[in-house]
């Protein structure tokens, strides 16, 4: 005897759940999702740029280089753990735009 697997629409399911999580909608807007997917997948588009370009000016902020002038003798003291959570930020940074897609224009 063999045993047919079927989900019934789980996958589905679990995928518009997920999207509709990612955007930050209730779930409410799932059966919107399946019945007309183009405005949420906009949405996601527009979200998706906004936040690359957030990452190309948090990049090109810290790749800037500062004038010359601007350099004074005022001293700032950061912690050690602070500065480990500011370079691992960096480091998580440069390597996700490195991985998908960094354009040497800006850099």
């Amino acid at each position: 005897m063999t045993v047919i697997e079927h989900d019934f629409g789980l996958a589905d399911r679990l995928t518009e759940r997920r999207f509709a999580r990612l955007l930050e909608l209730d779930a409410l807007h799932e059966a919107n999702i399946r019945a007309n997917p183009l405005p949420y997948l906009e949405r996601a588009s527009e979200r998706i740029f906004r936040l690359s370009e957030v990452l190309q000016d948090a990049l090109a902020a810290y790749k800037a280089q500062p004038p010359e002038d601007a350099f004074d003798a005022r001293s700032i003291v950061v912690d050690a753990a602070e500065y480990d959570r500011l370079k691992k930020c960096v480091t998580i940074l440069e390597a996700g735009y490195t991985k998908f897609g960094a354009r040497d224009d800006i850099l």
